[in-house]
């Protein structure tokens, strides 16, 4: 079977034609990293189905790394998240028209999962490589954090995916979508970055992994 890297990102959504996270993605699909094959996939805007298709993706790929990517205007730098939520509180309708207030991504589950991305890592490879990045402490409780934690609670939880890692990177705009903005060219080499480092690095030796409650 051929090692797998998943990447996926989001379609438009708040009445946009575009959203950089795919368009970024997509432009990495078919790439090679350390003899792992980058599989992109397009995840919908829309809580509960993102991660149906996920999950779908997850079961088909059986991938050793996944990063989930999403658009965050007003953002100015790749953004390496930290921690997921078990909290929807979505401030605008997703692409279905839901907008879900105050209630959980998974009941009964934790509140929390860290990252099990080597996000301090990461960061450092993105810095040297001159590529605008951050450690973010907070994905939101959009349909991105949504898909993060649903992601977390996935690996945390499922047998046939206990060596595979992974975690959630948000991206600017576009410049044609506003400011701040960063070119396409610098998220994309960012991700490719940001990836290879993840294979390179298990985890970051000063952060902790799973779930709190």
């Amino acid at each position: 079977m051929t090692k797998k890297i998943l990447l996926t990102g989001f379609d438009a959504f708040g009445g946009a034609t575009l959203n950089p996270s795919w368009l970024a993605v997509k432009a990495l699909h078919g790439r090679q990293v350390l003899g792992h094959t980058v599989v992109a996939a397009q995840l919908p805007t829309v809580f509960d189905a993102s991660l149906r298709e996920l999950n779908a993706l997850l079961k088909k790929h059986r991938p050793a790394l996944v990063v989930c990517v999403g658009q965050a205007g007003g953002r100015s730098a790749l953004s390496l998240e930290r921690v997921a939520i078990n909290v929807n509180d979505a401030p605008i309708e997703d692409n279905a028209g839901a907008q879900p207030v105050d209630t959980a991504v998974k009941q009964g589950a934790p509140v929390a999962y860290f990252t099990s991305l080597p996000i301090k890592a990461m960061l450092g490879a993105l810095q040297q490589a001159g590529i605008a990045a951050e450690v973010s402490q907070t994905a939101g409780t959009f349909v991105c954090n949504h898909v993060f934690y649903g992601l977390m609670h996935t690996l945390a939880t499922g047998r046939e995916l206990k060596h595979t890692r992974g975690g959630f990177v948000h991206v600017p705009w576009l410049p044609e979508q506003g400011t701040p903005s960063m070119a396409l060219d610098d998220i994309v080499r960012g991700l490719h970055v940001a990836v290879r480092c993840a294979m390179v690095v298990q985890h970051d030796t000063a952060l902790g992994a799973g779930a709190t409650s």
